[in-house]
C-alpha cells in the first residue's frame, strides 16, 4: 500500500502546468453539470481541447476521441441547455429519466462504439502505437460517449455512464503516468455518484410539475 502511494506521489510530482489546468477544469465542469449549471460546457471545453493533446501524447487514441466528440458535444449540449420556449420565457430541456426503449437506444450505442473503437485500436496497436490498451481504452472511450449524448440530453442515466467511464479510467490513466489524472478520475467518480443522485430528485420534481 505505502509502494502505491508512492507511487502515486511521485507521479503527482511529474505532472505537469498544462495537466493541472485539465484537471481542475474537468473538476469544475463535472460540479456545474451536477448543479444543472450551463457553466459545465464552457469549463469542459477547456479541459477536452487540452485533454485531445495528452491523450494522443500518450497513446490514448481512444480517449483523444472522446475528447474530440466531447468537445463537439459541448457546443450540441450547450445549445440545447440554452433553449428558452419563446412563449413561456423557460427552459425547454428538463432533467427525465430514460424509458425501456431509451436503454435499448443507449445499449445499443455503447456496443456500436465499443466494438468500433476496440477494432480501430487493436489495428493501431499492431501497426503504429504498441502501447495501446484496446479493451480498457475502448470500454472508457465507449461508456463516455454514452454518458455525453444522455448529458446533453439531460438524462439521469448519464451518470451511471460517467461512473462506468470513470472507474475504467483511473486505473487506464495511471498505468500510462498520469497521475493527477488518474486522482482527477477518482473524484469525479465522488462527483458523478452525487450527480447520479442529484438528478434522480430532480427528475421526480419535474414529473410533479
Amino acid at each position: 500500500m505505502s509502494g502505491l502511494l508512492t507511487e502515486i506521489y511521485q507521479g503527482l510530482l511529474l505532472t505537469t502546468p498544462l495537466e493541472a489546468v485539465a484537471v481542475i477544469a474537468g473538476i469544475a465542469s463535472v460540479w456545474y453539470s451536477r448543479k444543472e449549471n450551463v457553466l459545465v460546457y464552457p469549463i469542459g471545453l477547456i479541459n477536452t481541447l487540452i485533454y485531445i493533446y495528452i491523450s494522443v501524447k500518450g497513446n490514448l487514441l481512444g480517449e483523444a476521441s472522446v475528447n474530440l466528440y466531447y468537445s463537439i458535444m459541448s457546443v450540441y449540449g450547450w445549445y440545447l441547455w440554452t433553449r428558452v420556449d419563446p412563449q413561456q420565457k423557460t427552459i425547454n430541456l428538463h432533467i427525465t429519466k430514460s424509458s425501456r426503449k431509451d436503454w435499448v437506444y443507449q445499449l445499443l450505442f455503447f456496443s456500436i462504439f465499443y466494438a468500433a473503437i476496440f477494432l480501430s485500436l487493436t489495428y493501431l496497436k499492431t501497426n503504429f502505437a504498441p502501447e495501446a490498451i484496446p479493451w480498457a481504452d475502448a470500454f472508457a472511450s465507449a461508456t463516455a460517449y454514452t454518458g455525453m449524448w444522455l448529458m446533453a440530453k439531460k438524462k439521469v442515466e448519464s451518470w451511471i455512464w460517467w461512473i462506468l467511464t470513470n472507474i475504467a479510467s483511473i486505473p487506464l490513466y495511471f498505468i500510462k503516468g498520469y497521475a493527477f489524472t488518474s486522482v482527477q478520475f477518482l473524484v469525479l467518480l465522488v462527483l458523478a455518484i452525487a450527480g447520479l443522485k442529484s438528478w434522480n430528485e430532480k427528475s421526480k420534481k419535474s414529473i410533479q410539475y
